[in-house]
């Protein structure tokens, strides 16, 4: 399972490599891709995806019979990365560097002094308009070095990096090929074909399995995306439709065309209603029995400082998927919610764990919120617990993602049923 986690990854530099991924294995198991501005002929018994801007991708599989309502997760393929402007080289006498800037927050140290990558698309020209391409450069092509602590013996008394000063990565020497010169071969086009492109830098480390732990960049969330995908391609449609949905933007607010903000995915649903035959009060029915699982890596204990976390609450690796709790709804999760959740794990045969912040500490928030705007059903957040969040470079258990597996699959070939307010099946 980790191995299989670890290639997905390294296969999933950017958001834009992920749903190729995915589109790739979705369609090796025989489902059928539809297009957002086309019709749709949709067969009962059948499996079909959805993509938006190439980085966000909704799947689903339609039953034989009628079904009651969906049974979504959604999790996100964005990390915190380093974009690469539209005139990126900087160059002097010397050296030629990369003009980027942050996308997302980040912990800035963890990315200097490694082997950066380069991944992401090109917008070519074509003769009536442009087309895409992706590209990876895959092997190092980049650094951000830090200054020597012989010429800054405060470096260790903690450093306020300036992202357009101390964060720019060195890409080669002045006199060698050019920037775009290398993005237009691995394109295969002439530079002059080059239109506009989405690049960011990415940690090309390779990820590894030690002791009880699998360490990776990009953690947070592929692991929850890959176990999503795993889950939903071994479960049964039977009296629900099983929903995977992957978006981007989530690290930037998911307020973009592709995010969980956006009108996505209940575009996809109503449209897949209609063409079933629905009335929208029939989808609106549907909706109602429905459940959606914000899926998202949390916070694990750390080990040097245990303190930070809520004393009751401390979620430690492999101890189980994680239920994440907020009093203010940056989790979406709620006493009803958790309790349907908690039903799941022990049909799943699955341990949980609960998360909270320390009351004086501010967390951080994720997608089920937001995508519950667009629409309304009953949300739960979860996760597997990680340490060093948003470092380049992130530890979670080796145990949790089948554990996040096994859960998932339980929930998509499970149905609720809402009878009234204080009566709820599952």
């Amino acid at each position: 399972m980790n191995n299989n986690l670890l290639k997905f990854i390294e296969a999933s530099p950017t958001a834009y490599h992920s749903v190729a991924s995915i589109k790739a294995e979705l369609s090796g198991c025989g489902f059928t891709e539809l297009f957002e501005g086309k019709p749709w002929n949709i067969e009962k018994g059948k499996d079909y995806f959805v993509t938006r801007n190439g980085s966000s991708i909704v799947a689903f599989k339609v039953p034989l019979g009628d079904f009651s309502g969906f049974m979504i997760s959604a999790s996100h393929c964005d990390s915190p990365a380093f974009k690469i402007k539209e005139n990126p080289e900087l160059k002097d006498k010397f050296y030629v560097r990369l003009s980027t800037e942050k996308y997302g927050g980040m912990i800035d140290s963890t990315w200097l002094d490694r082997p950066l990558s380069i991944a992401g698309r090109v917008l070519v020209k074509t003769e009536n308009g442009v087309s895409v391409r992706l590209v990876d450069f895959k092997e190092p092509s980049a650094i951000i070095p830090n200054v020597a602590i012989h010429l800054n013996r405060k470096i260790n008394e903690g450093v306020a990096y300036n992202a357009a000063l101390d964060l720019l990565p060195l890409f080669s020497l002045a006199e060698s090929e050019s920037f775009k010169s290398k993005v237009a071969v691995l394109a295969g086009v002439s530079e002059d074909d080059i239109v506009s492109t989405d690049l960011t830098l990415y940690n090309c480390e390779k990820g590894a399995v030690w002791n009880d732990f699998v360490s990776s960049p990009r953690l947070d969330d592929l692991q929850c995306v890959f176990a999503s995908l795993v889950a939903f391609k071994n479960a049964e449609a039977l009296n629900s439709i099983p929903v995977l949905a992957v978006f981007d933007s989530e690290e930037v607010g998911s307020r973009t065309r592709q995010g969980a903000d956006s009108t996505f995915m209940s575009t996809v649903l109503r449209k897949l209603s209609l063409t079933l035959g629905l009335s929208e009060v029939s989808f609106s029915d549907k909706v109602a029995n429905s459940m959606l699982l914000s899926c998202d890596n949390a916070h694990g204990v750390n080990p040097n400082h245990p303190e930070i976390t809520d004393s009751n609450h401390q979620c430690v690796l492999n101890g189980g998927v994680v239920i994440k709790h907020n009093a203010n709804q940056t989790y979406c999760t709620d006493g009803l919610s958790g309790a349907l959740l908690k039903v799941l794990c022990d049909k799943a045969g699955v341990q949980c764990q609960h998360y909270y912040n320390r009351a004086d500490i501010l967390g951080g928030s994720t997608l089920g919120n937001i995508a519950n705007t667009q629409l309304s059903m009953i949300c739960a957040d979860i996760g597997l617990a990680q340490l060093s969040m948003h470092s380049s470079f992130e530890t979670a258990g080796k145990k949790d993602t089948e554990t996040m597996v096994k859960l998932l699959k339980t929930f998509f070939s499970s149905s609720l049923k809402i009878n009234s307010d204080n009566e709820y099946e599952i």
